[in-house]
Parts: structure tokens; sequence; C-alpha cells
């Protein structure tokens, strides 16, 4: 007689069931919609999430050049790249970021990319988002569905 009477369930990348969502980033704290950004694109709100597997959406954000930083972080913040050289440190603050060409869809992925794992999985997931600074992207034919950021946990 088999007691189990549950099976836990483990997705895979067949069985994943991965959709097209569109957020609007219009008035958003950069941050908050970064952590929710990353759990939808790693599949956290769905019922057969597994760590291992790719089952989150392909998010669409549309809107990144109205995103909001609280307090004075613009010109505060600071992110450092280094080329690997002596010397080769750089500073960065959000408002020289958002200054450069693609700046809104550089700030953004930067900020997402840090909120996912950091292995070959992590890297995967991050070729699921695709920032828009303006109102229209290219991604009609996917049908995909609008939803609101704020009402995620």
């Amino acid at each position: 007689m088999d007691t189990l009477s549950y099976k836990t369930i483990s997705a895979n990348k067949e069985t994943a069931t991965k959709e097209w969502v569109v957020v609007d980033a219009t008035d958003q704290v950069l941050g908050r919609l970064g952590a929710k950004v990353a759990k939808l694109l790693r599949g956290k709100y769905k019922p057969n999430f597994t760590p291992h597997v790719d089952c989150g959406d392909n998010v669409i954000i549309i809107n990144a050049d109205k995103v909001k930083l609280t307090g004075n972080k613009w010109n505060e913040r600071v992110y450092l790249t280094f080329s690997g050289y002596p010397g080769g440190q750089k500073e960065w603050t959000p408002a020289r970021i958002m200054s450069r060409p693609n700046g809104e869809e550089k700030l953004v992925k930067r900020v997402v990319k840090g909120m996912l794992p950091k292995n070959r999985l992590g890297a995967k997931l991050l070729n699921n988002l695709y920032v828009y600074a303006g109102s229209e992207h290219k991604h009609e034919a996917q049908c995909p569905k609008s939803i609101d950021i704020n009402l995620l946990k």
C-alpha cells in the first residue's frame, strides 16, 4: 500500500509554463520594482516553482525612463566597475548611467541582475527580461498580458 498521498512535482524545461507579461515602471521605486521582477523571472509566484529550472515568465518592462529613486540616491548611490587593469575601477551613479545611450535598460538590468542567483541559471534568467524606455515594445506577437506590479508581494 502506498502511504504517500501527495507527490512532489518537479518542473523541468518541457513542463514549465512560461508566459509573457508587461510591467509598467511609471512612478515605481527602482529597488522594489527590481525585486518583484526578479521573482517573476525566477517563477516564485507559480505553484510549480523548482529552484534549479527556468520556470519563470518573460518580462517586458515599459516606461523605464520614468522610474523613481527615493532620497538622494540619483547622485549618492555608487556602482563600481573594474576593467581588470591597474587604475581601471570606475564609479557610476544612477544619474550618470541614465544619461548614457540605453541607460534606462542598463540601470534596470543591473538592479535585477543583483537580485537573481549568481550562477549560470541567473545569467540565463536575465535573458528573459526586456526593458524599454518608452511605452512601445516589439513583442506584440507574443500576446503579453499586462499586470499591476503593486498587487504582487
